[in-house]
């Protein structure tokens, strides 16, 4: 019965083993084929960025136009009352 025990945590140990090695290599080629290799996915990264500056950029105008906005309202309510 202990043969059997020894037997089974060892024969687990190398399938966990040989499981782990196999998907860090996995993990590897993964990675590697994504970047591309001239560095593609940089590009498009720089390209995302980009577009984000240039969203916020925009929102960032129209907030300072919303806030004129309310000043002149509550300058108008401010005479009124």
């Amino acid at each position: 019965m202990l043969s059997i025990i020894a037997v089974s945590i060892i024969f687990g140990s190398i399938v966990a083993l040989a499981a782990l090695i196999c998907g860090t290599i996995l993990i590897i080629i993964k990675i590697r084929s994504t970047r591309g290799p001239h560095g593609a996915s940089d590009h498009e990264e720089a390209k995302v960025i980009q577009e984000i500056y240039q969203g916020l950029t925009k929102m960032e105008q129209r907030i300072e136009s919303l806030e004129i906005i309310l000043i002149e309202r509550q300058k108008k309510n401010g005479e009124n009352t």
